[in-house]
């Protein structure tokens, strides 16, 4: 199916076969322009779903750079990760002359394709976005490309679209979580991670799965649940705590679902790490704020913000073709604390 290209203010002045400078006159009701032709001009704008305020049309067509003013979408505004991802786009961007338009998805599809659509009448140059847990259409943000926006992806990355990205090595992390796990005698580890709708869980997921197969444990389905905060933690962990062939390890798709897990674990009666070790991913602040302190993969989301925002600056300013899509990875280490032995 072929793509859809927006329409531009070139377009409409082949159209009525008039200068670039008159549409956008005529879209700006400019009384230099006689009535009837501002009208016909606006009606076939309309007509045609044509955004005035592109930016690509600004670069294209007029000697005023857009506003040094990058957009910024995140899932989760209470997420230590997050916020610290923040921070380092905010260092990063702040010390190239850039401001920053912060925007919270709070993990919906509707929330994010307003957001995209907010930010782009507000003229941001260019857009770093995590994308929701649910979203699965990609229209918004192949639609920001086609009309010259720069995306720069982070974390939780959409496949689908050509763009540029910043991960960390999630796969790896994962894969020496577990396998320190199996090293400290675990040979039964469950799972709590993210719906396999997003790239970081499948690749956490991998990562977890290839370190069992490689150290000669069978991995088991019913150890591998959908549960990716505290509250589902606690919610599902006593089932599979206290069933006869419970796990002696737990590898958690991040800190909050780990603790989760510690506490119920506590609650059930088992001694962590005696009975049962765990270990999250992210490396937060709760991580050590919780009894015993957490063993964890840390995520290093201000490098990660860091590179996110340099790569998009790069676009922006021409340090890199907008047709190229820059890939990057954030390699991650293993913290040992309580958790484990």
């Amino acid at each position: 199916m072929k793509e859809h290209v927006p329409m531009t203010m070139k377009d409409i002045a082949k159209e009525f076969g008039v200068s670039v400078a008159t549409v956008s006159r005529a879209l700006k009701d400019s009384p230099r322009i006689s009535e009837e032709r501002r009208r016909a001009i606006q009606a076939y704008a309309r007509e045609h779903n044509f955004t005035p305020n592109s930016i690509a049309e600004s670069l294209r067509f007029s000697k005023v750079k857009p506003q040094k003013l990058i957009g910024v979408i995140i899932p989760d505004f209470v997420h230590y990760y997050f916020a610290s991802v923040l921070a380092g786009i905010e260092e990063e961007a702040s010390s190239r002359g850039y401001r920053l338009l912060v925007g919270t998805s709070q993990e919906s599809y509707e929330r994010e394709v307003h957001i995209c659509q907010s930010f782009f009448e507000n003229k941001v140059c260019g857009i770093i976005v995590s994308q929701a847990k649910d979203t699965k259409r990609y229209e918004h943000f192949q639609k920001l490309i086609d009309a010259g926006v720069p995306l720069v992806f982070y974390d939780r990355i959409c496949t689908g679209i050509n763009a540029s990205r910043v991960v960390v090595d999630d796969y790896m992390g994962a894969f020496n979580a577990v396998t320190y796990l199996i090293e400290k005698g675990c040979h039964r580890i469950a799972f709590f991670g993210s719906p396999m709708t997003m790239e970081i869980s499948k690749n956490r997921f991998n990562g977890y799965k290839d370190a069992l197969l490689k150290h000669g444990l069978k991995y088991d389905p019913e150890l591998t649940l959908v549960c990716d905060n505290r509250a589902d933690a606690e919610s599902m962990a006593p089932e599979v705590l206290t069933q006869e062939h419970r796990p002696d390890g737990v590898f958690a798709i991040n800190d909050d679902t780990a603790i989760g897990v510690l506490y119920t674990a506590k609650r059930v009666g088992l001694q962590v790490p005696g009975d049962i070790q765990i270990c999250g991913f992210t490396n937060g602040y709760r991580s050590i704020a919780c009894d015993p302190m957490l063993t964890t993969v840390e995520q290093r989301g201000r490098t990660v913000g860091e590179e996110a925002a340099s790569i998009l600056i790069g676009h922006v300013e021409g340090e890199i073709p907008m047709t190229k899509a820059e890939r990057r990875v954030v390699r991650t280490r293993l913290i040992i604390r309580g958790t484990t032995k």
